[in-house]
């Protein structure tokens, strides 16, 4: 325990340096990308389809929500360091070894930002890797990293765009209004999608009991995450028709394919959930007529709108503790049956059933005798 925690304190001080240096420079360069009417523009433009997207990673990831303060740290890590990354390993790569426009952008860009994004899930999965549960929660981290990443680079892109450059034309507002068609409403996904093929090999890697397998997984995904990344960035240099070719042909089935993944993930943890909590009930560690109000995530809402009409807001607190303890132990206890416990296993079992035991006198499902502090409340 005391060795996770120590992890979990290096991680938080290795990426919370990282993103201050990497935030340092980046900021600069945002503002020198232009005037600070444009900036802001920008800004705005950019951060549009950043909610939605968040809203839907946090949608996914309701059986057991991962920290805030990991989310945060994921699309900053996205924001800062790995476009600070990028942009310095693209730099000194043109100086020293001189590659073309199209080689940048088609081969060497997909390589070091895919390698940016995914340090972030390498090191959850090496410090933080209590964290990652499986597919879905590397889907997710996947997902944050790669928002933050595409949030920084639109104001760029959409800065340059109405300055005007080289590449992108005289500028003004028909040039930043393509702009924001192009990246903000026709491809938000692109960042976090070719990041998710890392985040999958991520969380394939925290459940396997192979030792290649956990060391070939993310390399695969980082392979499928640049290719992928290379292909799209590839069909931009050849005009619209090929970017059009691209669009439908590669990236919405894979934006599709992404999705019905996640939802059977989603399926596959709520079957998962039942059956580890089902051996659990087995050895007394918690009432086996508890288990449908806790991985069912109908029933679980159900459970707390009952807690709180009975108990009010503690009442639904104790409930929402109570479920995700339960929860918690479910996933815990699948990797123990697997054969794929983490160290600090039976240390992290006993603190879930502690909490258990402790809110489950307070509280009562639909259907069950209501305790008397908790109407009481």
């Amino acid at each position: 325990m005391v060795r996770t925690r120590r992890q979990g304190v290096a991680f938080t001080v290795v990426v919370t340096v990282l993103v201050a240096l990497g935030a340092l420079p980046m900021l600069l360069i945002l503002a020198l990308s232009g005037a600070p009417g444009t900036l802001l523009l920008a800004t705005v433009l950019a951060a549009l389809p950043v909610g939605p997207l968040v809203g839907c990673y946090l949608w996914l990831d309701r059986y057991e929500p991962e920290p805030k303060s990991l989310l945060a740290l994921g699309l900053l890590w996205g924001g800062f360091v790995a476009t600070a990354g990028a942009l310095l390993v693209q730099g000194i790569g043109g100086l020293v070894v001189g590659v073309g426009e199209v080689a940048s952008l088609a081969v060497v860009a997909p390589i070091t930002e895919e390698a940016g994004k995914g340090a972030f899930l390498v090191l959850l999965l090496w410090l933080r890797r209590a964290e990652l549960d499986g597919i879905l929660d590397g889907i997710v981290y996947a997902g944050m990293v790669g928002i933050g990443f595409a949030f920084v680079e639109n104001i760029l892109y959409l800065a340059a765009a109405y300055d005007g450059t080289d590449g992108m034309g005289p500028g003004g507002t028909e040039a930043v209004t393509a702009t924001f068609v192009i990246r903000c409403l026709f491809s938000p996904f692109a960042h976090p999608l070719f990041t998710t093929f890392i985040g999958i090999g991520v969380g394939i890697a925290v459940t396997s009991r192979s030792g290649a397998v956990r060391f070939l997984a993310p390399v695969g995904g980082y392979v499928l995450a640049v290719l992928a990344h290379g292909l799209w960035n590839g069909s931009t240099v050849f005009g619209l028709g090929s970017f059009v070719a691209v669009y439908l042909v590669l990236m919405v089935p894979a934006l599709i394919g992404m999705f019905a993944l996640a939802f059977w993930a989603r399926r596959a943890e709520q079957r998962m959930l039942g059956a580890a909590l089902g051996d659990a009930a087995q050895r007394g560690l918690l009432p086996a007529t508890d288990i449908a109000w806790v991985v069912d995530l109908r029933a679980r809402r159900t459970a707390r709108t009952f807690a709180r009409q009975h108990g009010g807001r503690e009442g639904e607190q104790a409930m929402r503790v109570y479920q995700q303890a339960a929860i918690e132990l479910g996933f815990l206890h699948h990797r123990y049956l697997r054969g794929t416990p983490p160290p600090d296993f039976a240390v992290r079992g006993q603190e879930h059933v502690r909490r258990i035991s402790a809110v489950r006198p307070s509280i009562a499902f639909p259907g069950q005798v209501v305790p008397t502090r908790m109407s009481a409340r």
